[in-house]
């Protein structure tokens, strides 16, 4: 087709759209004139029927009378139900079944007064037949042009279309393909190199849907026929319309897709369509939350932000990824004051940033100090009484931590130790640590350190009025230092992306899961325990490695590297002897923590060698539990 001939077909349809815009904008007017008409088809059919049909015999002057009766009462019900006011859509089952009940009512309006009249407008079996007659009529009319309407759109050429398969020809495939037939219909008028979706296919298991056509889109197959079906329709795009899709279930279908060539999409899950409306504007690009199956746990922030709302709360470690993302949370419930403490002047800038949208630093809710100054700190609490501390100040990249455990113990555990005991003399409410699953049987220098650091929130809990808990978790999707953000900018470099082994495992969890898992711990969680989020099954690190890979279309290598001084093959979330109780939340595990020696924790000596730090730590892990010594404040003996 030439180029000329193509834009004489542009333009014609063009001004065939145009027409039909302005009819659907008159729609009111014309749908009643129609309606009307088809009345007076109906009753004069009707009449002449009776007569045999013998015009001779029909008196037109009542004929007349009873079509302005029925047509007024006919307009006046349709005005009631907005049958002309497209509160449901052309030809649909709702339009027809109030088309239905208007023309039902109208016609026994005019069969009783035409009844009750002495000498009748018409015979009376006419106002009955009428009724069946103006329902063939009108309706038959909307789906003859409803029908003609998607043929259009159908076979219209779309110079700039994109085709696309949809797996799932259930509700989601169904909302999605008439969203992308509306989204082709409005954008017909605007610049020549807008792109639109033109769903060419539906792919489905379920085998009773093989012959099955939505809105003129066939099923063509099988998940098993991806690859088939895709170059046969010359489909470049796969939208998976199939919100609760499982995630081994989408890695195999993504990796069958990219395989094809398919660029992958996908609907939100179901938790984020909750109004149950799909729309072209939900589809979204694939992400390593949906590969990952990381199913979002709905925790009640809502309910429990009292212990927030109008407090005074404090935030270590306010500049990390925890950290940042728990501040912005907690401002959302109006603390009274939210006081973000961290060393780094950088991440300071950037969370209040984040939160207020301008980053002047000359506030009071930014605090620019180490919890390992023991007398800032103290005065630091004494100045501004916190009612509720999150302590997410720490040092977690666990291959450092390895050759420099005395930074470990001066932070993670000292820093800790620092924070509790002037929460503690400061009347503090409620305080939060941030833990790990590393801290679970622990065999590295982040594990005891931050084991140690539990016991010590724990010991704490003891001599406090108030509660002392912590909240232990795995790998956060995103955050820095994050495997996934390393894959990410190793496959961007071109490779190798290095895996430490094979079959190494490790578990995910999003960041606003951490989050809200924190918040609630503020309020659902019991003196010394450690909360433990299930986090599902763990994830070989290997299968995020190739699942990036093949995201970005690049060939890149794979790297085993061997596994890491203190890193473990598979973490576990909970360490020998702690039972799984979920007292209170179905996927949260209240663990009772022992407490550490306090006297013991400051007699560690950061310069020991590594080796004899570590041991000791390691022998510290071992002995918790035993009988607790009296701390001292400030870290001193």
């Amino acid at each position: 087709m030439s180029k000329v001939h193509r834009n004489a077909i542009r333009g014609d349809l063009v001004l065939s759209n145009n027409s039909l815009q302005r009819l659907r904008e008159r729609r009111r007017i014309l749908l009643t004139a129609f309606d009307s008409a088809a009345w007076a088809m109906a009753l004069t059919f009707a009449v002449l029927a009776r007569m045999d049909f013998d015009a001779r015999m029909v008196r037109w002057g009542p004929l007349a009378a009873s079509w302005f009766l029925v047509v007024t009462v006919y307009i006046a019900l349709a005005w009631r139900q907005r049958l002309h006011h497209g509160r449901a859509e052309l030809a649909s089952l709702e339009e027809i079944f109030t088309l239905g009940s208007v023309i039902g009512g109208s016609g026994v309006v005019l069969f009783a007064v035409n009844a009750a009249l002495t000498d009748p407008w018409v015979p009376r079996s006419v106002p009955l037949m009428s009724i069946f007659v103006v329902l063939v009529i009108t309706g038959g009319c909307r789906a003859v042009w409803r029908v003609s309407d998607e043929v259009d759109r159908r076979f219209r050429p779309m110079d700039n279309s994109v085709p696309v398969l949809i797996l799932g020809a259930g509700d989601g495939g169904r909302q999605l393909i008439r969203s992308m037939r509306r989204a082709a219909e409005r954008g017909w008028n605007k610049r020549a190199t807008d792109v639109s979706w033109e769903p060419v296919g539906l792919l489905d298991n379920d085998l009773s849907k093989r012959h099955l056509r939505i809105y003129g889109v066939p099923v063509l197959g099988t998940v098993a026929d991806l690859q088939t079906v895709a170059r046969a329709v010359g489909a470049s795009v796969l939208v998976v319309a199939i919100p609760s899709i499982g995630a081994a279930a989408l890695r195999t279908v993504t990796e069958a897709a990219l395989a094809s060539g398919l660029t992958v999409k996908v609907l939100p899950g179901v938790s984020e369509l909750l109004d149950g409306r799909v729309d072209i504007t939900s589809v979204r690009d694939i992400n390593m939350e949906d590969i990952l199956g990381r199913h979002q746990v709905e925790t009640d922030v809502e309910s429990i932000a009292s212990c927030v709302t109008g407090r005074r709360v404090l935030v270590t470690g306010a500049g990390g990824s925890i950290g940042s993302e728990l501040c912005r949370q907690l401002h959302k419930y109006h603390p009274s004051e939210l006081i973000m403490l961290d060393r780094d002047e950088s991440a300071l800038h950037a969370v209040q940033l984040s939160i207020h949208g301008r980053a002047m630093l000359d506030s009071s809710d930014i605090v620019l100090g180490d919890i390992r100054d023991g007398q800032f700190v103290e005065t630091l609490f004494r100045a501004r009484k916190p009612q509720v501390v999150f302590h997410a100040a720490a040092l977690k990249h666990l291959p450092l931590l390895e050759q420099y455990p005395s930074e470990a113990v001066k932070t993670n555990i000292w820093g800790t130790l620092t924070v509790l005991e002037a929460a503690r003399d400061n009347d503090v409410e409620t305080f939060v640590n941030i833990s790990t699953d590393k801290a679970a049987d622990p065999c590295s220098v982040l594990g005891y350190s931050k084991r140690i650091a539990e016991g010590l929130t724990a010991s704490i809990a003891v001599q406090s009025s108030g509660t002392y808990l912590s909240v232990r978790f795995g790998n956060v999707l995103g955050s820095r230092g994050s495997v996934l953000v390393s894959f990410a900018a190793q496959v961007a470099a071109g490779g190798p992306v290095t895996v430490t082994d094979p079959d190494v495992t490790r578990f995910f969890m999003t960041v606003r899961e951490a989050v809200e898992l924190v918040i609630q711990a503020a309020a659902i969680g019991r003196d010394g325990e450690a909360l433990v989020l299930d986090m599902g099954k763990a994830v070989r690190i290997d299968d995020v490695a190739r699942q990036l890979i093949n995201m970005s279309g690049r060939p890149c290598d794979i790297e085993y590297t061997g596994l890491r001084a203190g890193e473990k093959l598979h973490e576990l979330l909970l360490g020998a002897g702690e039972p799984d109780e979920r007292p209170i939340h179905p996927l949260v595990s209240h663990v009772q923590v022992p407490g550490s020696n306090g006297l013991n924790v400051l007699l560690l000596d950061p310069s020991d060698s590594p080796t004899t730090l570590v041991a000791s730590m390691a022998d510290m892990c071992l002995t918790m539990g035993e009988e607790v010594a009296q701390l001292s404040p400030h870290g001193t003996v």
